[in-house]
């Protein structure tokens, strides 16, 4: 018998072990992972027609504890929630000595509120905001552009994300 194979066995233990212990702590600590949120409303309507609007739309799907209400029958939701505005920016952060741009900042702005269809404010009109930045290069101009619009679809998910975040931060109607 090999010393390196009689070995082999303790290693295992030893790791077994360890991440039991690691598991132990990380419990002990109050770490869970992230739960599918729980809003105060049963029914909600969505006005706007946006790419952030379809990407929220989606999250609140795969949720699965609100049901979507359309537009045209608002009135029976339990709540509305406006989008009152969507802003993409674009911003030059940075140019070579040649005064050519060399970094430009991406940024998302979505204004939106929270009322019940009687009009009462559940959340004041509010903004979200994401930004990125982006090395541009002026040989690679349609590439820039397409990793762009992949950066805002990024953004308009993190948006939604933390648009998520505020609902389900809603405590009563």
């Amino acid at each position: 018998m090999n010393i390196r194979n009689a070995s082999q066995p303790r290693r295992g233990f030893l790791l077994g072990l360890g991440v039991a212990g690691a598991s132990l702590v990380l419990s002990g600590c109050g770490f869970a992972l992230r739960q599918a949120p729980t809003f105060a409303f049963k029914t909600l309507s969505l006005e706007g027609n946006t790419a952030l609007i379809n990407q929220l739309r989606r999250e609140l799907r795969a949720a699965g504890n609100v049901r979507l209400v359309p537009k045209e029958e608002a009135g029976t939701a339990d709540a509305v929630l406006v989008v009152l505005g969507e802003d993409r920016d674009r911003f030059v952060i940075s140019t070579n000595s040649a005064g050519l741009v060399r970094e430009v900042q991406l940024r998302l702005r979505a204004r939106f509120s929270l009322r019940t269809p009687g009009g009462k404010e559940l959340l004041a009109a509010s903004e979200v905001s994401q930004t990125r930045d982006l090395s541009f290069n002026e040989t690679n101009a349609l590439a820039k552009e397409s990793e762009a619009d992949l950066l805002y679809r990024d953004m308009q998910a993190d948006i939604a994300q933390q648009l998520m975040r505020r609902l389900a931060a809603v405590q009563s109607l």
